[in-house]
């Protein structure tokens, strides 16, 4: 019997039960998906040094180059490395609450809650704001954090086609027309730019829809967040619709240029969270360098417009370029300007092709897109030269050519 055992364990271990790992690899290498990290090796600017080769960089969301800029540099050395503990027990700091005061104000909200990423903003708040019972009608499209987020809750989900009102319209109608529909909680959410095509919700409309059915919009606007609106307050204020929004995220990792996210709205929602929301209670808060940081980079939006400015003159003339050369751009209108490239394998030799050619533009595939619809995303800055864009460009009008994308 002991002889069985033996037998039947050494069995056992001579199967590897994660070999299906290494089969996932495989069938990523056969597509041609595969990819390995880049390495960044110097600071983040229009220019890096990746794995060891000087490139033009088009794939950092770091719009406003404010992740080198000397306010943000000096705001950094005060309070220490680390703040210790969760905002519940004692990591809420004096900087923290600053921030989240000057977030408020910037957004012309009652309240604001800092998270530790924007990923976290969604998936500790939309299940607050969708309890059971509830129903969530959220855009195709939408960002996976948002996905991940309602995924969490034991609300009822319906989804709109992307960008399409008239589903939108429809789905919230059949909600309210249903028995008991009258009473049940709606929550519509959309991204404010999407973050793989560049387009901007149709706010006004989805704004009107919800209002009609007496439901709650919630715009997870990472992407407009110091791209759009006034000294980039974001599209709510893009499109004039404060006081009909009830509830942003926006993100401290991109144009802001450090890392984080937030939640805007009214103070009731701020209070819950922070009493419910599972990543606000069991995350350590921010380092108090980056909250510091983050409220220099508040005043430089306030005081430096130029920056902005800059932004969308470079995108104008990016994007410009690259129609003009015959690439298939999709239906942008933010310095997210996608390279539809066909296939995951062909849009991951012009990544390949274009990083050999001194421009690092990551390539993007099935499942974060469609894999007919893969891509090169590319995203200009405020810092990017001239002659920069002008040399990408180039390198884009080589490689389009020799993949005969053009």
């Amino acid at each position: 019997m002991t002889d069985t055992i033996a037998a039947s364990a050494g069995s056992a271990r001579s199967r590897d039960p994660l070999a299906f790992l290494q089969a996932e690899i495989e069938d990523l290498r056969a597509k041609g998906l595969f990819r390995r990290l880049r390495v960044v090796q110097s600071e983040q600017r229009s220019r890096c040094v990746i794995d060891g080769q000087e490139v033009i960089t088009l794939s950092s969301n770091n719009y406003l180059g404010l992740n080198t800029h000397p306010r943000l540099r000096r705001a950094v050395e005060d309070f220490g490395a680390g703040s210790g503990a969760v905002r519940t027990i004692a990591g809420t700091m004096s900087l923290h609450e600053e921030l989240e005061a000057r977030l408020a104000g910037f957004k012309h909200v009652e309240a604001t809650l800092t998270f530790q990423s924007g990923f976290t903003c969604n998936t500790g708040v939309i299940p607050i704001l969708a309890p059971e019972g509830a129903v969530i009608v959220s855009d195709a499209l939408n960002h996976a954090s948002i996905i991940d987020g309602i995924r969490l809750t034991k609300a009822e989900r319906k989804i709109f086609p992307h960008a399409d009102m008239d589903g939108l319209v429809s789905a919230l109608r059949e909600v309210r027309a249903a028995p008991g529909g009258a009473d049940r909680t709606v929550l519509v959410i959309t991204d404010g730019v999407f973050s793989m095509d560049g387009d901007i919700a149709r706010l006004p409309q989805i704004v009107a829809a919800a209002e009609e059915a007496e439901a709650i919009v919630y715009v997870d606007d990472a992407h407009g967040s110091g791209v759009l609106g006034r000294n980039g307050r974001g599209t709510v204020d893009h499109f004039e619709l404060h006081g009909r929004v009830q509830v942003q995220v926006g993100t401290l990792s991109k144009a802001i240029g450090v890392l984080g996210g937030y939640v805007a709205g009214p103070a009731a929602l701020r209070t819950l969270l922070e009493h419910r929301a599972r990543p606000f209670l069991f995350s350590t808060s921010h380092p108090p360098a980056v909250a510091a940081a983050c409220l220099a980079a508040i005043d430089v939006l306030e005081s430096e417009p130029a920056l902005i400015e800059r932004l969308w003159e470079n995108t104008r003339f990016f994007k410009e370029g690259l129609g003009r050369l015959g690439f298939d751009i999709g239906s942008s209108e933010t310095p997210i300007t996608p390279v539809i490239a066909g296939s995951g394998a062909v849009a991951m030799k012009l990544s390949d092709r274009l990083f050999e050619e001194g421009v690092f533009a990551q390539g993007i595939g099935f499942p974060t897109v469609p894999d007919d619809r893969s891509r090169v995303r590319t995203i200009v800055t405020a810092e990017h030269t001239r002659e920069e864009l002008e040399t990408c460009l180039a390198a884009f009008e080589t490689v389009g050519r020799e993949l005969a994308l053009i």
